[in-house]
């Protein structure tokens, strides 16, 4: 397989790749905005500066590659669509966010996306992660840890009986390198997620038991009252900032089948206890 272009290759889902695909041999071509940022990384390989909304410059430094994978937003696709290759395999990273019930920005954005992608035509793969974890400078995890360390208890909205399902760096980035070894006819859209569900509170004791923590207390509390004192996360120190529509997205079921991950990709995720001890190891 010739050169792979890893457009974000400074995010941490993108710098991850980087890394993986110069480990296996693979030929990349890092693509960035901020030519210092992928420089601080010390990270193999020249990269070179273009920004989706300069389709024309996309396009010259997408020239001859045989793979692309976009880890910006998936809002981006059109312009990915507009400056890859026509022959080139296609990878894009979506998000699970697209089927949560409550519209917002970043939802709204993968589901546009993605739209535009299956429409295309084009040969390739949208992956939907979950929840990713594990990745050095992530605020998923790492936040919460943090967040128990300052607190007795977890305040969860509906006592965090929801399910979520998170999926380790680790994981997506090998969901990504069978991707880009699949012989995709057309557009096809797939979510990639940890092996099973669990419910948010147990996810929370989880995080604590990794990171060395004790057991949190659970306070269920009416989710109102949570997001309208979510703004004072912001001013109290020490605390990490939450967002009122995290906490409204915390109401709702994210589990996934992921036989589909497995059959078409051939990834079975870690078991969270596992990528938890890697990620506070």
């Amino acid at each position: 397989m010739g050169e792979t272009a890893v457009i974000g290759a400074a995010g941490r889902s993108g710098a991850t790749l980087c890394r993986a695909l110069a480990a296996a041999g693979r030929g990349v071509r890092p693509l960035v905005r901020d030519l210092a940022r992928w420089q601080a990384l010390g990270l193999p390989g020249a990269a070179r500066v273009a920004d989706l909304r300069d389709v024309a410059a996309m396009a010259r430094a997408l020239q001859g590659v045989a793979a692309v994978v976009n880890c910006a937003h998936a809002r981006h696709a059109p312009a990915v669509l507009a400056a890859a290759p026509p022959d080139a395999r296609l990878v894009l990273l979506g998000s699970t966010r697209r089927f949560s019930r409550w519209p917002d920005e970043h939802g709204d954005g993968v589901r546009q996306g993605e739209a535009a992608f299956l429409a295309s035509g084009r040969r390739g793969v949208m992956l939907h992660p979950t929840m990713i974890y594990g990745a050095a400078g992530e605020d998923n995890v790492q936040r919460l840890a943090a967040l128990l360390r300052r607190l007795p208890f977890a305040p969860l909205p509906g006592g965090g009986r929801a399910l979520v399902q998170p999926i380790h760096q680790d994981d997506l980035t090998r969901c990504i390198l069978a991707a880009l070894d699949v012989d995709w006819q057309g557009p096809e859209a797939l979510v990639v997620a940890g092996p099973e569900p669990l419910p948010y509170r147990d996810f929370v004791a989880a995080v604590a038991r990794a990171a060395g923590l004790p057991p949190p207390r659970i306070l269920p509390l009416p989710a109102a009252l949570l997001r309208a004192a979510a703004p004072l996360t912001r001013i109290i120190p020490g605390l990490p900032r939450i967002r009122p529509d995290e906490l409204r997205r915390l109401l709702e079921d994210k589990a996934f089948d992921v036989a589909p991950m497995r059959e078409r990709l051939g990834i079975v995720g870690m078991p969270l206890e596992d990528g938890l001890a890697r990620t506070f190891a």
